[in-house]
């Protein structure tokens, strides 16, 4: 903030007709500044000693004051949105007007060097310092006061009535810019909060009207349009909970973003960027929190490698990464339109620290030895994967080649150049496989955690669920389906995934990383599993259309899937870490030479038919294909009688 200038970008502009008339009003209360400061001198009496005194020397005060006023932008500053900067701003202008007139006072007048001027008593420019800041700053702030409470009462008729979920800073500053906009888009009855001490109190010069649970009581009583949800206010289940009953009662729910993105926006509902309700809102769990110095302390000044960098999980790594300032970034990738896409990205920031991109296979030693051994990085996060589950049943071998092999031969050259610690991203698909895919998983698991017992290496594994919106994953798919008018194909009405954001699991792969020794299997904590045909449902509830407008069709459980997943083996332990968010799945050791034979033998079919392939893999991994009774198939059918998801 610049405590001497006002809300204007540019102080010094040319006069326009709305700078004019503001200069002309500045003069005018100028005038009167100076006029109650004699009165005020002189007891509240007129005399015409000092009148005569006042009429000599108004003008040049009034000519001096506006000159230094305009200089500073006042004239150019909007008075609709006065705030404790502009006062600020007002104060130092009159005492540098203060200043000035004192120094003329006291050079010219008092040696009468002005003829026919006299000097004015010091007393008198103190009272006209003090009456300047009043009635301007008085003015400006009841000119905002009656045009925010008078606005409202001209503008129901055209604007949307709105709610805001959350009194507080974000709430404030939505409220001002929405009811300010001079397209007059809104109208703010006023704020919904938990806090039982403000209900029934003014926040923002608008009415707490009680707690968020009243949402839909109020919609109905206000005849309220929309409700405005601060980013991040709600967990998932009330936002689900606020989103169906205000939609039930009428109402449009949107999502005003964090205060950082409101930070300079223009008053206008668009630029602001309210948001429809997404899936993720409605999955939300609480934010995250995150030992960032601990995560500075591995990255901050190292070089650090993200293989699939180009896939969901690997760019969102590499965005989190550099927000911890690395001395260099790698993105490894095999596909140039991920690649390209990630690159373009992350260049268009300036301020970031340098990145290089190398279009690799894991797979490829001569190439994966070339770019580990010119660049020495401190930490590998190894994400690329084949990971779409019915693809890998119709091709296994590439899983196990990519997945396994590819693993294999990255960890290794990761001992021998080096590096500091080199993490891996499992799937919650790998604990009792029943794919190809999550069978591959669990073999690199396991490779992992024997090899860290050999190397100096930090070897770490983190295992979690699905993630929304990943290249692939059903929300996409089901958004796209929707949006052809249907049917939505689920597999079976029964089945369920855990769920993550994006971000939310990029953020405990690097927590994870910070907290590590060497050797573990992190999980990360999904909370509770979602059933896929009730995610279907909310898509189509945020899509704007009735469960009756989109078909849902069951399709049965395509090869290698799970009905429910599981993150731990019967086997394995739940042991709790400093972070609430992740956990360490203690197990048996495995015996890296074991390990190697299983390598060794996997060599063998890498060319057979994929049925020779999954029929090896069976004989090889005890836990692949033993179907608990909870994963069995569920019969077949054509489609879902509709039912709420909320």
């Amino acid at each position: 903030m610049n405590f001497f200038l006002p809300n204007t970008k540019v102080p010094f502009r040319r006069l326009n007709q709305k700078a004019l008339l503001l200069l002309f009003a500045h003069g005018l209360l100028f005038a009167v500044a100076l006029f109650l400061a004699f009165f005020t001198r002189n007891e509240f009496e007129l005399a015409w000693d000092w009148l005569t005194v006042y009429a000599v020397s108004v003008g040049g005060a009034v000519v001096l004051k506006s000159i230094i006023f305009y200089t500073l932008g006042h004239c150019h500053a909007s008075w609709q949105r006065v705030s404790f900067g502009d006062l600020t701003a007002l104060i130092w202008a009159a005492t540098l007007s203060l200043l000035v007139l004192a120094a003329v006072n006291g050079t010219f007048l008092s040696t009468n060097r002005i003829p026919g001027m006299s000097r004015v008593r010091s007393s008198v420019l103190l009272l006209d310092w003090a009456a300047t800041i009043l009635l301007l700053g008085g003015i400006r702030t009841l000119y905002r006061s009656l045009r925010e409470e008078l606005r409202p009462l001209f503008s129901r008729q055209t604007a949307r009535s709105a709610i805001i979920i959350g009194a507080n800073q974000t709430g404030e500053l939505i409220a001002r810019n929405l009811m300010s906009t001079s397209m007059n888009r809104y109208y703010i009855v006023g704020f919904l909060d938990d806090d039982p001490e403000l209900h029934g109190s003014r926040f923002a010069g608008l009415a707490v009207l009680g707690s968020i649970a009243t949402a839909a009581q109020e919609v109905a009583r206000c005849n309220v349009d929309d409700v405005l949800v601060q980013s991040g206010v709600l967990a998932g289940k009330k936002f689900r909970q606020l989103f169906d009953e205000c939609t039930a009662a009428g109402a449009t729910v949107k999502v005003i973003p964090a205060i950082d993105e409101l930070i300079g926006k223009k008053s206008d509902a668009n630029s602001i960027g309210l948001r429809a309700v997404e899936i993720k809102d409605l999955l939300r769990r609480e934010p995250i929190q995150l030992d960032d110095a601990a995560i500075a302390v591995l990255v901050e000044g190292r070089t650090v490698m993200v293989t699939g960098a180009g896939g969901s999980i690997g760019s969102e790594i590499c965005r989190q990464v550099l927000q911890f300032l690395p001395r260099k970034l790698l993105l490894v990738e095999r596909g140039e339109n991920a690649l390209f896409l990630i690159e373009q990205e992350l260049a268009n920031d300036q301020s970031r620290p340098p990145f290089e991109s190398f279009l690799a296979d894991i797979s490829d030693e001569h190439r994966m030895e070339q770019i580990l051994s010119v660049h020495r990085p401190d930490i590998i996060f190894h994400a690329a994967a084949h990971k779409h589950v019915p693809l890998m049943e119709f091709n296994p071998a590439e899983a196990i080649k990519n997945n396994c092999f590819g693993t294999r031969l990255l960890a290794q050259m990761a001992d021998r150049c080096n590096v500091r610690e080199f993490v891996m991203i499992s799937t919650d698909k790998a604990v009792n496989p029943t794919s190809v895919m999550g069978c591959s998983k669990l073999i690199t698991e396991r490779y992992v955690h024997a090899f860290a017992e050999e190397s100096k290496t930090k070897f770490i594994v983190v295992r979690f669920g699905n993630v929304l919106a990943s290249n692939g994953s059903v929300v996409p798919i089901f958004q796209e389906q929707i949006r052809r008018g249907g049917p939505v194909t689920i597999t079976d009405p029964a089945i369920e995934r855990y769920f993550m954001t994006i971000p939310e699991a990029a953020q405990l792969v690097l927590q994870s990383a910070a907290m590590g020794s060497g050797g573990e299997i992190f999980v990360l904590d999904m909370g509770e599993s979602v059933k896929i045909v009730d995610l279907a449902h909310d898509l189509i509830a945020l899509s704007g259309l009735a469960e009756e407008d989109i078909e849902i069709v069951f399709t049965g459980l395509r090869p290698g899937e799970k009905l429910y997943e599981e993150l731990y083996f019967d086997e394995e332990r739940r042991v709790a870490t400093v972070h609430p968010k992740v956990f360490c799945a203690m197990h048996q050791s495995h015996n890296l030479p074991e390990i190697e034979k299983l390598f060794e033998q996997l060599k063998q079919v890498i060319d057979q038919p994929p049925e020779i392939v999954r029929a090896r893999l069976r004989d090889l991994i005890p836990e692949y294909g033993l179907e608990k009774k909870s994963q069995r198939m569920a019969p077949v059918v054509k489609r879902m009688t509709p039912k709420s998801s909320f």
